[in-house]
């Protein structure tokens, strides 16, 4: 039984400058470079009638056009409690259409709402009893966030084990975005 989930693949080079944010932060678990994503949709575990029939809504979103995604700050989820520091981006409206056509889409075959609100990110660490202050004290130390941008023309469905921290994730199916058109142009 497959773990699923859609989400846009991090260039090696991002992947690399981001890492180098790692270390200098307690109850930090970092996540290994090569696993970044900005997660689109969340599927979780599905038989695989369900996996072939995902794969199968996920090809209605070819061709609706690159996407440019900038990284431009440092983020925490879990206030008082934190649990994971993050690499985020701001709004981004063709990003936010083509997450919201998935979710419809996996909907209309037969899966539950997600439930949560889409924050576009990039996870860099799960935290662990890490306190509020440790995390206003890295974030004062990597107060600079140089921007990073590119251009995301595929998305994918991956698959990952049932793990500590996640990953490694596979790449089951790759969705070509295909020619910049109205849905890019509107960014």
């Amino acid at each position: 039984m497959p773990r699923l989930f859609t989400g846009l693949e991090i260039p090696r080079d991002v992947g690399f400058a981001l890492s180098l944010k790692r270390g200098g932060l307690h109850g930090a678990r970092w996540i290994d470079a090569q696993n970044y994503h900005i997660t689109l949709r969340y599927i979780g575990d599905v038989d695989y009638q369900t996996a072939n029939e995902v794969a199968g809504a996920l090809e209605r979103f070819a061709d609706t056009g690159p996407l440019t995604i900038k990284l431009n700050h440092l983020g925490v989820f879990g206030g008082n409690k934190p649990r994971a520091l993050y690499a985020g981006m701001d709004g981004n409206p063709a990003l936010a259409r083509l997450q919201a056509a998935q979710e419809r889409s996996l909907q209309q075959i037969g899966l539950a709402p997600d439930g949560r609100k889409f924050v576009p990110h990039v996870s860099l660490a799960r935290l662990r009893n890490t306190s509020a202050n440790d995390i206003a004290r890295f974030m004062a130390e990597a107060m600079w966030f140089e921007p990073f941008t590119f251009t995301a023309d595929r998305f994918v469905l991956y698959s990952s084990r049932n793990s500590v921290g996640g990953g490694p994730y596979l790449v089951e199916e790759a969705y070509d975005l295909g020619v910049t058109n109205s849905v890019a142009a509107a960014q």
